[in-house]
């Protein structure tokens, strides 16, 4: 049986939150009093988050209980993973660069820079490399 969208949706949000705030699955665990393979389950969508425990989880994680909701599909799904009219609930499960470790950890560095001025320079350095056509140039410019 697949997991319900909803469920992967709050999972993906509960682990986007984990890592911006920079806290492992074993310290999250041990704050809300779970094992950190229960984390696991609900970061898959794998076990649904009963009230309660989401509550404790938003408190933990310094967010009201909708954020787990932001950005979710107007569409609410069944347990069989199907929309009231049918899909598939793709929508809520397809894959998000802003959901992927590196773009987290990558925010959170960026904010972790307290100097504006220094943040800026980070900022315009990297948009400078990503219009950047031949990374091969790059190479030769290197430091090392």
């Amino acid at each position: 049986m697949k997991p319900n969208p909803v469920d992967v949706h709050v999972g993906q949000r509960l682990r986007q939150r984990r890592v911006l705030v920079g806290l492992s699955q074993e310290r999250l665990a041990r704050m809300v009093g779970i094992t950190f393979q229960q984390v696991q389950k609900y970061e898959r969508g794998a076990n649904r988050i009963v009230a309660s425990r989401l509550y404790q989880l938003a408190n933990v994680l310094d967010v009201p209980v909708s954020y787990f909701f932001d950005d979710l599909a107007a569409e609410p799904a069944n347990d069989s993973g199907t929309t009231a009219q049918g899909g598939d609930g793709a929508e809520a499960t397809t894959p998000d660069v802003m959901a992927e470790r590196e773009t987290l950890e990558l925010v959170r560095a960026y904010y972790g820079i307290q100097d504006e001025r220094i943040r800026r320079r980070a900022f315009d350095l990297l948009r400078t490399l990503a219009r950047h056509e031949d990374p091969g140039d790059l190479s030769e410019t290197a430091v090392g």
